[in-house]
């Protein structure tokens, strides 16, 4: 987001960052504050947030990631929270998709290493918070101060922010797993995938690349390589076999292989990652636009069987999710 904002912004504007960078930075740190005084805490939340702390749950702002994080930081601050706290708070420094797109949510799960446990997005915005989640498979709460009863625009649940702590408490966790099975939401993971590897080690040493934190497992370089070779070799070969002939046979090469015979240690893992966001993007492009009746398709597929069109993408999707959680894995021993 910033990489694409800076871009348009500037030339606009007519003046380049280096001269100008020193006054936003100031804005940011002395006058942005300042609007906190006419701002109000909503009554609540801190509790709630401190119980949710409490029972151990993972706890994630989910704010559009248009402004830069001091800015975003400074607005937490307002509503009376350490945002040092929560595990994640999306800024437009590390995210690349808004809220209006099924991929930020996304994103926002693969930044948090794709948790396989249950999800639940709290909004109170049904276009921007409650329909973008539902599209990627989210269950959600529909924030309503005016009603304390009924539900929003599909959502698993209502109410005001005072209900929510009583909704959660008396829903089965399991009602909140995530639920990935549309085309829209398969996509929405896959685009997501080269950008969620980008914020994960936008700041890695070359060092650790190479590391195997367990000696029998893959390096991250391995990982991002092993994505890279099986986005080009198997998964695009795969979608011109589903959409080339009528109820195919989609075979699937063993690339489990690859990493020691390639040498993947040897290469360079922001290349790497370069050149698979390169073949995402032609992935993507085969994929997009394609009616019903093709994501439907009967297939025969070489490990699972009689299956069809969505379930095969499905299965890249759940790849991507994978491989996302080794690789979150693998840099948190760092």
């Amino acid at each position: 987001m910033q990489e694409v904002f800076e871009a348009y912004f500037y030339p606009k504007l007519g003046i380049p960052k280096e001269q100008i960078n020193h006054v936003i930075e100031q804005f940011y740190d002395e006058v942005f504050p300042s609007i906190g005084s006419v701002t109000k805490k909503r009554e609540g939340a801190v509790e709630l947030v401190n119980w949710a702390f409490s029972k151990g749950y993972r706890v994630a702002i989910a704010t559009d990631p248009l402004f830069p994080r001091k800015a975003v930081y400074h607005r937490i601050r307002w509503a009376g929270l350490d945002p040092e706290r929560f595990e994640l708070v999306s800024s437009f420094e590390t995210f690349h998709f808004t809220k209006s797109h099924p991929a930020y949510y996304a994103e926002v799960l693969g930044q948090l290493g794709w948790p396989n446990e249950p999800v639940l997005m709290v909004g109170n915005d049904a276009e921007r918070d409650l329909k973008p989640a539902q599209s990627l498979g989210l269950k959600t709460y529909h924030v309503n101060e005016v009603s304390a009863s009924g539900s929003g625009p599909e959502a698993a649940g209502s109410g005001k922010l005072s209900d929510l702590r009583f909704w959660l408490e008396s829903t089965d966790p399991a009602s909140l797993e995530p639920s990935i099975q549309t085309p829209a939401a398969i996509l929405a993971v896959m685009s997501s995938t080269p950008a969620v590897l980008q914020s994960l080690v936008a700041s890695v040493s070359d060092s650790v690349w190479p590391h195997k934190p367990v000696a029998d497992e893959w390096a991250l370089v391995e990982v991002v390589c092993h994505l890279r070779d099986t986005e080009r070799e198997i998964h695009q070969m795969q979608i011109n076999t589903l959409l080339e002939q009528s109820e195919p046979f989609i075979p699937r090469p063993d690339s489990t292989v690859w990493a020691k015979e390639r040498n993947y240690l040897k290469e360079d893992g922001r290349k790497a990652l370069q050149d698979f966001a390169s073949a995402r993007m032609e992935t993507l492009a085969k994929l997009k636009g394609l009616d019903d009746v093709v994501w439907k398709q009967k297939a025969r597929h070489a490990i699972f069987g009689p299956t069809h069109f969505r379930e095969v993408i499905g299965f890249m999707a759940e790849h991507d999710r994978l491989h996302i959680q080794q690789a979150w894995d693998i840099l948190k021993t760092f």
